[in-house]
């Protein structure tokens, strides 16, 4: 699902969307087609599910989502033109965003300063 913030930037995640960063960097040279054998075949990933998978270049000021909207797999590139995002330490495998961390990093701000706040179930109802 897409749309549109204040800001003009693309939001992918609908609520309840799962999303996962892929930690270790990828080549930028691959499409559609080869990213989707990257979450395939090294995440163990179903691309096709509905899930939004980030992919990070090398360079820190760059990034790929990757997600499939019920007719096509779509791909967004990003490049900061000065900055770079707040990426998770390389490794292998992958690591799961909440929605506003997804934006968060999708904006280019240190997704790692967001938290959901917590609250204590009511005793009973009102």
């Amino acid at each position: 699902m897409l749309s549109e913030s204040v800001s003009g930037s693309a939001r992918y995640a609908h609520a309840g969307v799962r999303i996962v960063v892929a930690t270790r960097p990828v080549d930028f040279r691959k499409g559609h087609d080869g990213l989707t054998t990257v979450a395939q075949e090294m995440l163990k990933l179903d691309p096709h599910s509905g899930l939004v998978i980030v992919f990070r270049a090398k360079r820190a000021d760059r990034v790929k989502i990757l997600f499939w909207d019920g007719t096509g797999m779509v791909m967004t590139y990003e490049r900061l033109e000065d900055g770079k995002f707040v990426w998770p330490a390389i490794s292998d495998g992958m690591m799961r965003l909440s929605r506003a961390q997804f934006e968060a990093l999708f904006d280019g701000l240190d997704w790692r300063r967001v938290h959901a706040r917590r609250t204590r179930a009511p005793a009973a109802a009102e």
